[in-house]
């Protein structure tokens, strides 16, 4: 079983990818893309054209076959189990859904030595803990060569994970999955290994244990229990939503910027409806009250206006700024 997350830039670096994987590979493919929650998905369609492999989306049941390219559907965790597709609608990882760990985890369970993890392109550090459970199982960890990928921040993640993994360029990727196949060229599909961590599914969560971290999830706002393997460490709330390192700063710098929106709609209101009031004092004959009225509104215009300015400000404007 061949498992290949992919993100930003993943597009082409999957092309070159596949366009070099042969028909009959003694393998199924499954891929995951980081792709947006709604509307249908043309990915299947985009990726069939640059191989000859035979490409579909996944359907939640169907047999995994060897030789085939199953694609997570959007706003679906991609799982295998026991030679069969599963799709799940967990908790989002990593700020996604589908995400690259829940995949990595499932072949590390099911295929054990016989799961090969493929990470490209992308931002942040989707599927590194995965790549790292892959590895502790036994199976194989390839990796797009930071300097070959469009955005090289998982690839790099997974290196960090895994070190021993190996890296190629994605068009040369091809050649080594089908090396290590061929290691498994005369093992029955329908007879998977028994799997290392067995009655574990890639999208359960162990239960929290001990205290939490401090952070809460930038999902649902609960607790967050900081977890280790290695040199990895990630992050899981009660309800499962998980994140790296890098995710989660991610997810808190959105957090920031939705409630920094929330705080300037807030004062902008405010500063319209003092307004208004001091327009009716004013028509009464009120000039006292309708005066302090419009100072209060002036306030409130004068702090939107400072969050408005941090809003807008550049990146490099505000690494300048603290530094």
């Amino acid at each position: 079983m061949v498992a290949i997350g992919a993100s930003a830039g993943g597009i082409d670096a999957l092309q070159r990818l596949l366009r070099s994987l042969p028909e009959g590979l003694p393998a199924a493919v499954c891929i995951v893309l980081h792709i947006p929650a709604s509307g249908p998905s043309l990915l299947a369609q985009i990726i069939a054209r640059h191989t000859d492999l035979p490409v579909s989306q996944a359907v939640a049941g169907e047999r995994l076959r060897d030789g085939h390219v199953y694609v997570a559907p959007p706003d679906w965790h991609l799982l295998v189990r026991a030679g069969h597709v599963h799709l799940d609608r967990g908790p989002k990882e990593n700020g996604v859904r589908p995400a690259i760990d829940p995949l990595f985890r499932s072949l590390a369970d099911v295929y054990g030595e016989r799961g090969i993890a493929v990470v490209l392109s992308g931002s942040l550090g989707d599927g590194a803990a995965g790549a790292a459970a892959v590895a502790a199982a036994g199976g194989v960890v390839l990796v797009q060569r930071p300097d070959d990928a469009t955005v090289s921040s998982m690839p790099e993640a997974a290196l960090g994970a895994v070190p021993e993994a190996a890296a190629y360029g994605a068009a040369d990727l091809a050649q080594e999955i089908v090396r290590r196949c061929a290691r498994f060229a005369d093992v029955n599909p329908e007879d998977p290994p028994a799997p290392p961590h067995a009655g574990r599914s890639g999208s359960e969560h162990e239960p929290a244990s001990g205290p939490p971290s401090g952070f809460t999830c930038p999902e649902c706002h609960g607790p967050l229990w900081e977890r280790r393997s290695g040199s990895v460490v990630r992050y899981r709330c009660r309800v499962g939503h998980a994140f790296s390192e890098e995710s989660l700063l991610d997810g808190k710098g959105s957090a920031i910027e939705a409630a920094l929106w929330m705080a300037l709609e807030a004062l902008e209101e405010r500063n319209e409806l003092l307004n208004k009031l001091a327009d009716r004092l004013a028509a009464a004959g009120r000039e006292n009250s309708a005066a302090s009225m419009r100072r209060r509104a002036g306030g409130a215009a004068q702090r939107a206006e400072l969050i408005r300015g941090v809003l807008t400000i550049d990146e490099a404007s505000a690494e300048g700024v603290t530094t």
